[in-house]
């Protein structure tokens, strides 16, 4: 203790990250090892090598995520995620197609049979269902949370327009279920949808495939990215500044962009806010919803002219909302297939994530995946106002561990060593599902070695292996 507090007194000045307690004790777990190691090494030799549990997240309705009844047996993990694109005003094929990709029963309920239901924006306009569409989203946010569920939802740039007081595609049938333009701007702004825009929906999102990355919007880069290492050996404790070949890179970095990201309408390679990956976009998003939200609510357009925003609008926020922002991009849909491919691994780089999902740009007959499924666009037209396909995007994860030979078991005994003990395959499988059929857009397979301990979500807060609690956006009721 007396080398941690050494450690910790001189380094804090330094690097803040160390005072936080995950990290007070990684370097307590590092230090006393190694102060174990040089000073009463006989204690090692009779240490049995100890895996970490990783527990699955397999849930069935009215139950919580459960922990094995063997701590010291690793199980297989699961996340199932289901997206569905623009909705635009239409209960009735919402119904259908939540229904078909089983996030919800026959009564419209949460079914508990998907992890994580995500919806990419353009609820509202084309249709007289608005209403009843963002109150039923609240209403299956809370579903979901009570048995350890997750929605997340996003704001399309139609949310955007209504926001603004753009309401060139609201019909006047949808108007009359508010009763006046006076209430439909109040319903916005601080009424029940307006409630749930700022507390429940962000215009982007970056979810993990597996917890051990954190919880969903975890920021890429980390806020504390500069990783020391501190490495043992027989002669000297050192440090290392985190350059290291393939084979020595830390668990953190093996699944560092094991995520997929969702957004409206695209991640521009050129948009200057993509970092940190979706922190900047939706503080970006926050303040110019707030700004909209409270300020006197202009006349519509039409028939009144194009409000704008509000003259304390910062450079960074119309940018937001430009062409090139997250709301309105086209690229990755309508550019050339080469043009796409030769851009899309920098944005997921940049972003920690293996793919991007998106609605928008509709495809009328089916969800359209380019570069091998590095970039799937989900707005396939659902709402009558379109007629196209009804569908749905499912993600099915899978972190299985690979089970050692008895050969390798005997080694380990003798050697002292539990490296390959730690090995797990990884497996994602990627479908569009459509009310008739199922098809199989990617499956990807990898080897990962690591410890991946699971961290348990509970009524919208995450819990980490301490039992701090830590709260994220979009797991609220809005009442």
């Amino acid at each position: 203790m007396t080398l941690y507090f050494m450690y910790s007194l001189k380094l804090h000045q330094f690097i803040p990250a160390i005072t936080t307690w995950p990290s007070q004790r990684h370097i307590v777990v590092e230090l006393t090892t190694f102060a174990r190691h040089k000073l009463i090494p006989w204690t090692f030799k009779s240490d049995e090598p100890q895996e970490v549990v990783v527990y699955s997240s397999n849930r069935k309705k009215g139950k919580s995520r459960g922990r094995g009844s063997n701590r010291g047996k690793r199980t297989p993990f699961t996340r199932h995620i289901v997206a569905v694109g623009d909705l635009h005003g239409d209960i009735a094929n919402a119904r259908r197609v939540l229904r078909f990709a089983d996030v919800i029963d026959e009564h419209n309920n949460w079914s508990g049979n998907v992890d994580f239901f995500v919806q990419t924006g353009d609820i509202i306009d084309r249709g007289d269902d608005t209403i009843v569409l963002f109150l039923w989203m609240e209403r299956l946010r809370a579903q979901a949370a009570e048995v350890g569920g997750t929605v997340l939802s996003h704001l399309g740039n139609h949310e955007w327009m209504n926001a603004i007081g753009d309401w060139r595609y609201v019909y006047p049938s949808e108007l009359k279920t508010f009763g006046s333009i006076a209430a439909r701007q109040r319903m916005l702004t601080s009424g029940r949808i307006g409630r749930a825009w700022a507390t429940n929906y962000t215009t982007a999102s970056r979810l993990p495939l597996h917890p051990f990355i954190g919880p969903p919007n975890t920021p890429y880069p980390p806020p504390h990215s500069f990783a020391l290492h501190m490495q043992q050996d027989d002669d000297d404790l050192h440090w290392r500044d985190g350059q290291e070949s393939e084979s020595e890179q830390s668990e953190e970095e093996i699944m560092s962009h094991a995520a997929l990201s969702f957004v409206h309408g695209g991640l521009s390679p050129s948009y200057p806010e993509l970092t940190p990956f979706p922190t900047r976009i939706n503080e970006l998003s926050d303040t110019l919803l707030a700004r909209l939200q409270n300020r006197k609510q202009p006349p519509p357009h039409p028939p009144h002219p194009y409000p704008g925003f509000p003259p304390e609008t910062s450079p960074e926020e119309i940018r937001m909302y430009s062409a090139n922002g997250p709301l309105w991009y086209r690229g990755w849909a309508m550019q050339p297939e080469e043009v796409v491919c030769a851009q899309v691994d920098d944005v997921l780089q940049k972003t920690g994530t293996r793919r991007m999902i998106m609605g928008h740009t509709p495809d009328f007959k089916n969800i359209k995946s380019r570069c091998n499924g590095k970039i799937i666009i989900i707005d396939t037209g659902i709402s009558h106002a379109y007629g196209g396909v009804l569908s749905a995007l499912s993600v099915h994860y899978t972190l299985t561990p690979i089970p050692n030979s008895p050969n390798t078991k005997q080694k380990q005994n003798q050697d002292n060593e539990d490296d390959h003990s730690h090995r797990w395959m990884e497996r994602e499988v990627i479908s569009a599902l459509y009310a008739d059929r199922q098809e199989i857009i990617v499956t990807d397979e990898r080897e990962v070695v690591g410890t991946f301990r699971h961290h348990e979500f509970h009524d919208g807060d995450w819990e980490d292996e301490d039992g701090e609690m830590e709260e994220r956006k979009g797991s609220g009721e809005v009442q």
